[in-house]
């Protein structure tokens, strides 16, 4: 694992006390140290797995003016397509080489949020595409759930601290296709060094060479993951509320070598946001005299909209 740990959901949803207490401490620690897991024992089948690949390997090959019809205009890439490059990492002006597809929330029993967020988009080309994307958001967000609630004894706090923020909250699921590269790229890669935004981040498709994590003493670490495991990793949201004890950690996607150019990389982000109004104040008991406050207060829908200006992708 190259310095990634290992962790087992199945442990904390055992029923035993004693495998309970052994994922909080393993993925807490791992968080504090190199802000990076690969779990296992999550809610995503093996069907369900392959059954996605398939259907956004589909929308990838559409024509380009079909996967630019369903680009939509001042929302700030929230929702559907976002074609090759636009995106760029917070202080980079080079696009990453990729192209992505957004799912986001099924907003249940809130009609206020209902009208806040941006609505799914349906691609009419591919039948199974929008059912297969939402099933596998749902069984995303109940991972998340779990991890988070590990977080929260870890943190000290109740276990369903989070809950109630991360219900309807603001997250996206991201199948992102990385073309193959034709040409030398111009200072550009395939996703930038960065930190997430949100509370935690969960990836399918860290299964080869590419994904890097960025540890302690500033070397470059392969993360990568077995095919039954997802990797997760602190975002700056939880970093932020947490006083930075869970650390939000640098990666990168790298081109691959040479002879590899002409091959697609697939990978699929789940990135776990609560709703606009959680606090991500930091939290009184991680903040002391050898570790003073390092965050301004702000909320999550506050820091959102600001990053995504860093991003490029919403204008001020």
């Amino acid at each position: 694992m190259s310095g990634i740990p290992s962790v087992d959901l199945s442990d904390f949803l055992s029923g035993d006390e004693k495998r309970k207490e052994k994922f909080i401490n393993e993925i807490g620690s791992a968080f504090e140290e190199i802000g990076f897991v690969a779990l296992s024992g999550h809610f995503l089948s093996e069907t369900l797995v392959t059954n996605l690949y398939e259907e956004i390997k589909n929308f990838f090959h559409l024509p380009q003016e079909v996967k630019d019809s369903y680009e939509i205009e001042g929302i700030g890439g929230q929702r559907g397509y976002t074609s090759f490059g636009k995106e760029h990492a917070k202080g980079r002006k080079e696009g990453d080489l990729k192209e992505f597809w957004h799912f986001g929330q099924y907003v249940e029993n809130d009609a206020k949020l209902a009208a806040e967020y941006p609505a799914n988009v349906t691609v009419s080309e591919l039948s199974n595409f929008n059912e297969v994307g939402k099933e596998t958001y749902k069984m995303l967000e109940k991972t998340a759930q779990y991890v988070l609630r590990a977080l929260a004894l870890h943190l000290d706090l109740e276990e369903t601290y989070f809950d109630e923020w991360i219900k309807n909250g603001n997250s996206i699921l991201r199948p992102i296709h990385y073309p193959p590269i034709s040409s030398e790229p111009k200072n550009a890669v395939r996703a930038a060094a960065h930190g997430d935004i949100n509370l935690i981040t969960l990836l399918m498709g860290a299964h080869g060479k590419g994904l890097q994590v960025q540890n302690h003493e500033g070397e470059w670490v392969d993360a990568i993951a077995q095919p039954d495991q997802l990797m997760i990793n602190v975002g700056d949201m939880l970093s932020r509320l947490t006083n930075n004890k869970l650390k939000s950690t640098i990666h990168q996607v790298v081109n691959p070598p040479k002879e590899l150019w002409g091959t697609s990389r697939y990978s699929v982000p789940f990135f776990m946001h609560p709703v606009g109004e959680m606090s991500l104040n930091c939290l009184e008991h991680c903040i002391d005299e050898d570790n003073p406050k390092q965050f301004e207060d702000i909320t999550a829908g506050e820091f959102l909209h600001e990053r995504l200006i860093e991003l490029g992708l919403i204008k001020k």
